[in-house]
């Protein structure tokens, strides 16, 4: 590892912080070159996950843009304004090649690809068919599943274990033989499996040794995402989480995660309501807009949305979006201006509307003098054609974070917050939520890495 070298004195009025080495591009030697194909493999292989995977072949043959991806199309400046450097993400770090990934999952449904994303109905059919013998090849492995955290569906195509241990091991053994079968030299896992029912910290997520022995007793405190977690950070590779489940944001997964320098993130893919509370809420704030009431309502009919019809699903999905208001709006901050908002959540199940989520929010704020006003939004998205480039970006971090020494030790990549609606931190740390502070974060992140001075924004020397 590089030695320490001195700060260079910066001038107080820069916009640019410069980088505390001599060298402009020093911590490019630390990152490992992404040599190889790299294995992604997705617990969950409905509408999240085929839409992901469909859409990078589409780009891979040259039929559609990866719009929404900011490894894909997202550009990074450096340094000064007056300096015109603003190369694209994927040329400015050392991105895997879309070429170079390669698919596997697991799902509770026997259909392959090309017939689950037929069903879920997303992407039209002339697209499908395509790209139809690539999508056809990626056959679904057995899931680890367990009704009693899923309620609303079921499904076939479920592994069997003298108990969650064994089951912990077969997903092992899964790993093992696809990357020995794809010849990935790197794999990451990304969770698109279903929202499960609510699970309180306990006793055995407190540590590994008290995790392992709640595997081999079958606790009903492990929920599948924690097993496929386990199983994953277990066998060294990285772990994102994309639904609000408990599933990584526990101490033993943490554990596990440094113990084996296999990174992990979460939790819930941030797509349409959420995406519009971070956007709209840090506006609010800045401007010192008060806020008495925030009214969300959604209707959706993808499977997400016959899983969150259960009362204990849906309380996993409420705790998850809930949070962000107090988190970015600070009320014990500001009491006079959000120390009484009234927050409320709806989701309802609306089979008619399928994967085109629709979200309605009645914002009641207050400004000059106390006078009131509303804005209403009401968004018509598309919820896994918004979730598809979030895979992606995550996937592409996740590798660079295992081959970069100074990330991939630490566990959590808080840095990845951008992408989720309950970011995880470290402990005793509050998450942030603002899109706008997440944006800087990740992308000064980068310019650390490759030891480019990182932009405050400040830049009162353009008026020495």
């Amino acid at each position: 590892m590089a030695t320490r070298q001195k700060s260079v004195k910066v001038p107080a009025r820069a916009e640019v912080q410069e980088p505390k080495t001599e060298s402009g591009n020093k911590g490019a030697a630390d990152i490992q070159p992404a040599k190889g194909k790299l294995g992604v493999m997705i617990p969950g292989m409905g509408a999240v996950a085929t839409t992901f995977v469909a859409g990078v072949e589409a780009v891979r043959k040259g039929i559609a843009k990866p719009i929404g991806s900011l490894t894909q199309m997202g550009t990074i400046r450096l340094g000064k304004r007056t300096e015109g450097r603003s190369p694209k993400i994927k040329e400015f770090v050392p991105l895997a090649a879309l070429d170079d990934l390669v698919f596997t999952g697991w799902d509770i449904f026997e259909d392959n690809m090309y017939e689950a994303a037929s069903k879920a109905g997303v992407l039209d059919r002339y697209l499908l068919e395509q790209i139809k013998p690539f999508m056809q090849s990626i056959q679904p492995r057995k899931a680890v599943f367990d009704h009693n955290y899923v309620k609303k569906i079921d499904g076939p195509n479920v592994k069997k274990g003298k108990n969650k241990m064994d089951l912990a091991e077969q997903l092992r053994d899964d790993i093992r033989q696809f990357r020995k079968s794809s010849g990935a030299s790197r794999l990451v896992t990304i969770w698109c499996g279903s929202t499960e029912t609510f699970i309180e910290p306990s006793e055995v997520h407190q540590s590994v040794k008290a995790f392992e022995k709640g595997l081999a007793q079958n606790d009903e405190n492990i929920a599948p995402s924690m097993i496929y977690a386990y199983a994953a950070l277990s066998e060294g590779v990285p772990f994102a989480n994309g639904a609000p489940n408990l599933t990584v944001d526990i101490p033993a997964i943490y554990e596990l995660s440094r113990r084996n320098q296999a990174p992990i993130c979460g939790k819930d893919f941030k797509t349409g309501q959420t995406l519009m509370k971070t956007i709209l809420a840090p506006g609010f704030k800045a401007r010192l807009l008060g806020v008495s009431g925030w009214y969300s309502t959604n209707i959706l009919g993808n499977r997400d949305g016959e899983v969150l019809d259960d009362p204990g699903s849906f309380k996993t999905k409420e705790e998850s979006k809930l949070g962000v208001l107090d988190h970015i709006l600070q009320p014990e901050l500001y009491p006079e201006l959000y120390k009484d908002i009234f927050h409320k959540v709806r989701i309802n199940y609306y089979p008619p509307r399928g994967d085109n989520k629709e979200g309605w929010d009645n914002i009641d704020i207050f400004g000059w003098l106390g006078y009131p006003m509303q804005i209403k939004v009401d968004f018509l998205c598309r919820d896994s054609i918004l979730a598809a480039p979030i895979v992606l970006d995550l996937i592409m971090f996740l590798d660079l974070a295992q081959r970069t020494p100074e990330l991939k030790g630490i566990g959590i990549q808080e840095w990845l917050s951008f992408y989720f609606k309950s970011p995880m931190s470290a402990p005793g740390l509050y998450p942030e939520h603002d899109l706008f502070i997440q944006s800087m974060k990740l992308k000064n992140t980068l310019r650390h890495l490759r030891g480019e001075g990182l932009i405050t924004h400040l830049g009162l020397e353009y008026y020495d």
